[in-house]
This record gives structure tokens, sequence and C-alpha cells, in this order.
């Protein structure tokens, strides 16, 4: 049971943090806001989806799944700061 809560809160500290990174990115690019925000629920929808049905099934690959989110969100975070410093 604590295995399976520590998932569910790693998933979505990871999909909110991915989804401001993502936000923040179509502010800087003047994106339509109610689409972004459209989109926005629908992704968090999917990712809570995920994380609640595929957790306990992929538990075995937590490290790599933690590294590879760890490194989207690190990638993510460069890729905005350095439009935000362009534009």
């Amino acid at each position: 049971m604590l295995g399976l809560s520590i998932g569910l809160i790693s998933l979505i500290v990871f999909g909110n943090i991915e989804n401001l990174i993502l936000a923040s990115q179509g502010v800087v690019k003047a994106a339509n806001p109610l689409k972004l925000a459209i989109f926005s629920l629908i992704c968090v929808s999917l990712w809570l989806l995920i994380g609640t049905v595929c957790t306990q099934q992929l538990e075995a690959y937590g490290i790599y799944i933690e590294f590879i989110g760890g490194f989207a969100i690190f990638v993510l975070g460069i890729q905005s700061m350095l439009e935000a410093v362009r534009g």
C-alpha cells in the first residue's frame, strides 16, 4: 500500500511540473489560452489514468521511469528558459 501511494504522489508531482513547464512555453509562444487549458486538462487526466492503472504493473521499472521523468522535466525547463530569453 505504501509503494502504491508513493508512486501515485510522484506521478502527480511529475505530471504537474511538466504541465506547468508546457503551460509556460505556451504563454511564451502566445498560444490560445482556452486551447492550452483544454489540452492541459486532457493531459493531466490521461496522466492520472495511466498512473492509477499502471502503477502496480510498472513498479519494477520505477527507477527508470523516475529518471526519464526527471530528465524530461530538466530538458523542458531548459527549453522553456531559452525560448523565454530569446523571445
